[in-house]
């Protein structure tokens, strides 16, 4: 792999660690990046193009296995974690929940998987998404609880966690919408705080990311030459090393801000990338 090659597996690494967990769509900024600039799909191919957009998510979210490392040996079964203040009778999020939240957007991507990935990895459906996001991320804001029902994972419940996984499969039918955007805004909406929806996300993205990352790879394997391997490892150590020093950031920073920054950049993105996008059509 020359050097010009390794750079962009190093941008769209870096662009995915750094976009991965706030509400913007991650997927999106790599599809923005790579269609009208970097055209990884010229040198990989559209099929191979696209699993690296999936598979690359996966060093971001080794990121949240490091981050929430002592929350995944409590859902295990292998560490007991104590329950957060205000947990209810010692109550704690269960896997059950966890796999109750995942449950809709799972099956929406297996059945429509073929769809998604012919169709709706382009430059128009993410500025439809990040438009379309962003105003649920406001109608969020306006409508959210003071004093938010749940302001840990721990109490949630498994309404509120199929819930969220419902609001998930917005951003599985429409890349650009954003998988955080969606389901913090949907867990904000059923009564949670902004942290607690944005943790479950983050905990949620784990085995739908690796569930997505092995149907694409498994799929579009007789694309694959060896050639491509070091793009692919190149782009999975950048979003890596960059999503772990984001997600402590953002963490610490959504229960303050909330959503509607993110849903102006959002909207002042769209409108950026549709002037500029009209001028190369």
């Amino acid at each position: 792999m020359d050097f010009i090659l390794f750079m962009k597996a190093v941008i769209l690494g870096m662009v995915e660690g750094l976009t991965e967990f706030a509400p913007v769509s991650s997927t999106g900024h790599m599809i923005i990046m790579d269609d009208m600039w970097l055209k990884s799909e010229e040198f990989l191919g559209k099929y191979v193009a696209n699993t690296f957009k999936v598979v690359v998510q996966l060093g971001s979210i080794l990121a949240v296995v490091i981050v929430f490392w002592s929350r995944f040996m409590d859902l295990l079964g292998i560490r007991r974690k104590q329950p957060a203040p205000g947990a209810e009778h010692g109550r704690r999020l269960k896997l059950a929940q966890v796999i109750v939240g995942l449950l809709p957007a799972g099956l929406l991507g297996v059945f429509f998987e073929d769809i998604i990935d012919e169709y709706l990895f382009s430059v128009e459906t993410v500025m439809i998404g990040l438009a379309a996001g962003a105003v649920l991320m406001i109608v969020a804001d306006r409508f959210s609880r003071r004093e938010p029902q749940v302001t840990t994972v721990d109490q949630m419940t498994y309404k509120q966690a199929l819930g969220v996984g419902l609001f998930q499969c917005l951003s599985v039918i429409l890349p650009g919408f954003s998988r955080s955007g969606s389901t913090i805004s949907g867990g904000v909406m059923l009564g949670m705080s902004h942290r607690a929806a944005a943790d479950f996300t983050f905990i949620m993205a784990v085995p739908i990311m690796f569930g997505a990352s092995l149907i694409s790879l498994v799929k579009n394997l007789e694309y694959f030459s060896m050639s491509a391997l070091p793009f692919f490892i190149a782009g999975f150590i950048s979003a890596f090393l960059f999503a772990l020093i984001s997600i402590r950031f953002f963490l610490k920073l959504i229960n303050r801000i909330k959503l509607v920054p993110f849903a102006i950049y959002r909207l002042v993105l769209a409108a950026v990338i549709f002037i500029v996008w009209i001028q190369v059509k």
